[in-house]
């Protein structure tokens, strides 16, 4: 059994991946777990990750969890281009120092808006206002962060190419805009930093990943999203009350 790779499109970390692997011609085979169905949840599941988290790389008897750690395994298996993962320690260096930083201040808090907005209602949760406004604060304050720590006056987050750490933030950021919020208005520098990335990896692939999540706020109004199971009620439930 060749590679494989366990995901939904509908999160981000599962969009780098899914991104990275068919840019850089990674012969895969996609295992499509489906989130809203609670497939995560099942037995089956399990046996591959018992995190009962996506995506999940299968290379052979080999299992990986955690994007970033996939999106390593991958760059330095497939020996793609340098600019990714750069072998320079210090380049290297500061692909790391972004997603530790990734990991702290973007995960769990870009996500927030597609529960508010599409999620909760799917189980009938509405979140509360001030746990709405506090994101929002959130993520003002990551994208100022963002915008000045990481990106400065550089062309990419980590250098002067495009790298792991772009692709990352990428994909976490247009979570919130699939539903509406403008991230990019204002903000010139990062507006011309996400233009550069798209560029790079071609508006196609990047439509072909997204079209799940840029179509999401459509199919929540018109009621053609599936309806979660009971049995997946407890964790997402859990996942809200977790918001700030």
């Amino acid at each position: 059994m060749g590679l494989e790779l366990y995901m939904n499109l509908l999160s981000q970390p599962s969009r780098a991946v899914y991104i990275f692997a068919k840019k850089n011609g990674i012969p895969f085979e996609l295992r499509t777990v489906d989130l809203i169905k609670g497939q995560h949840r099942s037995k089956e599941f399990f046996q591959i990750n018992s995190l009962q988290k996506v995506p999940v790389l299968k290379d052979g008897d080999f299992i990986l969890t955690e994007s970033s750690a996939i999106l390593i395994y991958l760059s330095c298996k497939y020996q793609t281009a340098d600019h990714w993962y750069p072998s320079d320690l210090q380049a290297r260096a500061r692909v790391h120092e972004y997603l530790g930083w990734h990991a702290d201040c973007i995960r769990g808090t870009f996500g927030v808006p597609m529960w508010v907005q599409v999620l909760g209602p799917l189980i009938g949760v509405q979140v509360p206002e001030e746990k709405v406004e506090r994101n929002r604060t959130a993520i003002d304050q990551a994208l100022q962060w963002l915008e000045n720590k990481f990106l400065g006056d550089r062309l990419f987050l980590a250098g002067q190419q495009v790298t792991l750490a772009d692709l990352m933030a990428l994909e976490e950021l247009m979570q919130p805009v699939a539903v509406g919020y403008e991230l990019f208005k204002g903000r010139p520098r990062l507006a011309a930093w996400r233009e550069r990335v798209e560029a790079f990896l071609g508006a196609e692939l990047c439509q072909e990943a997204r079209s799940i999540i840029l179509s999401i706020l459509e199919q929540a109004a018109k009621k053609t999203l599936p309806t979660p199971p009971p049995e997946v009620y407890p964790t997402m439930l859990l996942r809200i009350a977790r918001i700030p």
